[in-house]
């Protein structure tokens, strides 16, 4: 495995939705370690009532990232403050339940807005600053519903499978530069995620599809699941002090076995029909 740099310069990050799950968990390891955090959120009240004192290192910002001036502020205030970014961790997002067909538009839109374009909105304003430093590490949050489509969740799955999407591309945009990408994929951490009260439920329920024991089955996990946040947050600290981070990079056992067997079901299709695959080719 490669060794981690010493860097004596602490890594200044730029992270979206620290008040609670995983963003306050990678925010407050990372101040434990020296490092210093624009922390984005909607309620930063929230996060300075959980993080301690951090004055110096700590820049918390209440930012909604789906308006693009307000991002743009967000970054100019902590390149002004710390003189750059070095970690970008997009970490926030949302979580519908319903099926494809109880979804409204503007139900599956604010999924994708969350997830997907407000993601884009802070790389793509981010991405001067980390180019003039030639420098750089954008961490993009997926997940194992990135790789594989589950019963309820088509909007998360969509949006995830696009973030999965516009990081390889990313990847390859920015490589010249000296910017890094890194697609995290977290299976089950136990965090609110699956918290009733974290929840978004399609509006429009239709009696066929029982998306009461849809919903019941989904927060039946909460508490039980088997990511440990903290020990997330530590990884992410050593894959940023690498020279050559991983691309795809599954956290916990769950979504590594499951992506795992995903892609061993997917060659077995393509071998099965694989005289149609290549049947359209001009002769």
């Amino acid at each position: 495995m490669e060794n981690q740099k010493k860097n004596a310069k602490p890594k200044v990050w730029f992270i979206t939705g620290v008040s609670k799950g995983m963003g306050l968990e990678i925010t407050k390891t990372v101040l434990k370690n020296g490092g210093k955090v624009i922390a984005t959120s909607r309620n930063t009240e929230m996060l300075l009532e959980k993080i301690g004192d951090y004055k110096d290192n700590l820049l918390p910002v209440k930012l909604d990232i789906t308006k693009e001036t307000a991002v743009e502020n967000a970054i100019a205030s902590g390149i002004e403050k710390f003189g750059r970014i070095d970690v970008v961790i997009n970490n926030a997002g949302y979580n519908l339940l319903g099926n494809i067909e109880e979804l409204s538009d503007n139900e599956f839109r604010e999924t994708m807005n969350v997830n997907v374009f407000a993601m884009a909105t802070i790389i793509r304003n981010v991405l001067p600053h980390l180019r003039g430093q030639k420098s750089g590490h954008i961490i993009n949050t997926s997940s194992m519903m990135g790789y594989m489509g589950y019963a309820g969740n088509g909007s998360y799955n969509a949006s995830k499978f696009a973030v999965i999407g516009l990081s390889e591309a990313l990847a390859q945009e920015v490589a010249p530069f000296g910017i890094k990408v890194t697609i995290l994929a977290p299976g089950t951490f136990r965090t609110n995620f699956m918290n009733e009260d974290s929840l978004n439920v399609a509006k429009n329920k239709i009696d066929a599809y029982n998306l009461d024991k849809q919903v019941e089955q989904f927060i039946g996990f909460d508490g039980k699941q088997l990511g440990d946040p903290e020990k997330l947050a530590e990884v992410l600290l050593k894959i940023t002090e690498m020279s050559n981070p991983p691309l795809h990079l599954p956290l916990g056992s769950d979504t590594y076995n499951a992506i795992f067997e995903v892609r061993k079901n997917e060659e077995k299709e393509m071998e099965k029909w694989k005289s149609l695959s290549l049947s359209t080719d001009f002769k």
